[in-house]
This record gives C-alpha cells, sequence and structure tokens, in this order.
C-alpha cells in the first residue's frame, strides 16, 4: 500500500509539474481557449486549488482560501473567457497550489496506517477508505496535471518541459 508520505512527494511532483508548465506565461496566456470543448490554463490551475482543497477536507486541514474565493473553478464550471468576476491572477492560482500542498504534506506527515483505512462518507458519496479517497483525488489532480503540457503549448510556447 502507499505511504502518506508517498502520497505527500506524489502530490507534490504535481505541483512541481505545474510550476514548470506555467513558468513564463503571463494572465492573458492563462486565459487562452482552446478551439473545442476544453478550459484555460487559469481555470485548470484554480481548478486543481478546489482539488487539493478537497483533499485537505479529508485531512481537516487548513485552507489557504476560503472556498468562495475559487468557487468559479469548482467542478462542471462554466468555462473562462478571459477576465470575469471570480477569475484570480494566475500568479495567485499558483501561490495558493504551492500553499494547499504545504498544507497537505503537514496534514499527511501525521497520518498513520491505521488512519489511512478508515472509511468515511465524503460529499455524499459511497464510502472509502480515506487512503482510496485521497487516491480518487491524487489521480484527478494528475489527470489535470497533464493537461497544462498542451495549454503550454497553445499559448505559444514550442518546447518540451518533462
Amino acid at each position: 500500500m502507499i505511504s502518506a508520505a508517498q502520497l505527500a512527494e506524489a502530490y507534490t511532483r504535481n505541483v512541481s509539474i505545474v510550476k514548470m508548465q506555467t513558468e513564463g506565461l503571463s494572465q492573458a496566456d492563462s486565459l487562452l481557449q482552446l478551439p473545442f470543448r476544453a478550459n484555460c490554463m487559469n481555470w485548470l490551475v484554480g481548478h486543481l486549488v478546489t482539488n487539493r482543497h478537497s483533499v485537505l477536507q479529508l485531512l481537516q486541514g487548513s485552507l489557504p482560501v476560503e472556498a468562495e474565493r475559487v468557487s468559479r473553478y469548482v467542478r462542471e464550471s462554466t468555462p473562462i473567457n478571459g477576465e470575469q468576476d471570480g477569475v484570480l491572477p494566475l500568479d495567485k492560482l499558483l501561490e495558493l497550489l504551492e500553499q494547499a500542498q504545504a498544507q497537505i504534506s503537514t496534514c499527511l506527515a501525521a497520518v498513520t496506517p491505521a488512519d489511512l483505512e478508515k472509511q468515511l462518507a465524503f460529499y455524499g458519496r459511497k464510502t472509502m477508505s480515506l487512503a482510496e479517497w485521497l487516491m480518487f483525488f491524487y489521480f484527478h489532480d494528475t489527470y489535470h496535471t497533464g493537461q497544462t503540457e498542451i495549454l503550454r503549448q497553445a499559448a505559444g510556447r514550442d518546447d518540451k518541459i518533462i
């Protein structure tokens, strides 16, 4: 079974990848929309923040920002098509992502193997162990982290980050 320390390392790796993929991008770059149903880099990074809010709720950790401030980025929210109400600057989103990750790492450092086996009902969904929920949200985090490569290229970069 994966340990809490390994989970913290995996989540941290995703933050590193997002930071590499967004390096040198402007706010305008982060708002570029692909020509098909998708979302922009700004939404993606904000959505990763909201995903980590879920992880922190599971771990009973402190959120780096009130959920209302990042409500524009929740699951199934409408695409961002430029500067709009609730759209945060890319640099602020990256800061919130790093803060959330620091909290996750701190919380996971205190998690025991027995804690990982505890069964939890979350968001009214089915009951799973804490480890299963953390892996579910890690999968979700990784799915969106992978999308950053295409969005970086859409912003006009012609480079290889990883």
